[in-house]
């Protein structure tokens, strides 16, 4: 099991998100609203 967490982790490889994932993110992020009320949260979508 040592030997598992002993090897670095390959940072090698480059991530490239589609266009169109990154227009989702950042969509849904705009839309979303949390309200903070006393001790609780809320979250809602605004669309």
């Amino acid at each position: 099991m040592a030997k598992l967490y002993s090897n670095k982790p390959k940072s090698d490889f480059k991530l490239n998100p589609k266009d169109e994932t990154i227009s989702f993110i950042l969509n849904y992020s705009k839309a979303l609203s949390v309200i903070n009320y006393k001790s609780m949260k809320f979250e809602s979508l605004q669309n």
